[in-house]
């Protein structure tokens, strides 16, 4: 009796434990592309033409105009590919965007600046969970658990159409 009890309660922590984790299983369809409207706050996860999944995003803290240097505040504003993960992220989880393109180390370098880098969608950390909505440096962010099932769902290579 006592080792089934043993049992019983070694399996129902194993399911929360399961349940509760940040890494999702995705079996749908391939998202094909990444596009964010910036002005409208909206990002959608496409396969083709047709939209998987919508989300309200924050931007940020300068949210208005394309990224022009490090440090600005802004969002980057262009055709990018999500090139890398980051399961330990500070922010929950992120997906990277391969910003700075040639592009934009070009115009940079033609201004005499640095374009910055390191631009991700990603979760929220405990500090900002009731901050605003455009608080990032630059990034694009969601809520955490809406970051799990997009964490899932992109991957690497996935290109990301960012517009004002």
């Amino acid at each position: 009796m006592k080792r089934r009890l043993l049992l019983l309660s070694i399996a129902s922590t194993l399911a929360l434990s399961a349940c509760s984790s940040k890494f999702k299983r995705y079996n749908g369809p391939h998202v094909t592309r990444v596009i964010v409207y910036k002005e409208q706050r909206k990002m959608h996860l496409m396969h083709r033409g047709e939209v998987l999944r919508s989300y309200d995003i924050g931007l940020g803290f300068a949210p208005y105009g394309h990224k022009g240097e490090e440090g600005d505040g802004r969002t980057p504003e262009g055709e990018y590919i999500i090139d890398r993960r980051n399961p330990n992220s500070e922010f929950h989880l992120s997906i990277g965007i391969d910003y700075p393109n040639a592009q934009d180390i070009a115009k940079a370098k033609a201004a005499g600046v640095s374009p910055g880098g390191d631009i991700f969608i990603h979760g929220r950390p405990s500090k900002n969970a009731g901050g605003g909505r455009d608080w990032t440096a630059g990034c694009i962010a969601v809520t955490n658990r809406e970051m799990e099932r997009i964490y899932a769902m992109v991957e690497n290579g996935t290109p990301i159409s960012i517009y004002k």
